[in-house]
């Protein structure tokens, strides 16, 4: 029996469809699960996906080609503890998007 693996990819919002259908048009099951994300405080999506060991390179390739980094411009917001008058508050350029992915490996996965 092949080996099963779990890839979790965290995605930005913006990407999370365009993956979902690029899967599904792959033959791909996914499951999209909503997130927020630390740094901006953005949403982003969780999506998980069972796979046999020889669709890892398909199911990478197709979270690549959906999920682009791409710079944005964000006003941070002001700290807790400094004091207000030093904050600058004028929009920082950051780059957000992109992809992290985890790939597992499974010991048992079922479909019913």
């Amino acid at each position: 029996m092949a080996g099963i693996r779990l890839v979790l990819a965290i995605v930005q919002e913006k990407d999370a469809g365009r993956l979902i259908d690029a899967l599904t048009e792959d033959g791909i099951q996914a499951t999209m699960l909503a997130s927020t994300g630390g740094f901006l405080r953005e949403g982003n999506s969780t999506i998980l996906v069972g796979i046999e060991d020889h669709q890892l390179t398909q199911v990478l390739a197709t979270i690549q080609k959906c999920c682009h980094r791409r710079e944005q411009y964000v006003s941070p917001m002001p700290p807790a503890v400094e004091p207000v008058d030093s904050y600058v508050t004028y929009p920082v350029k950051v780059e957000v998007g992109g992809a992290i992915v985890f790939v597992m490996q499974v010991e048992r996965m079922e479909r019913f």
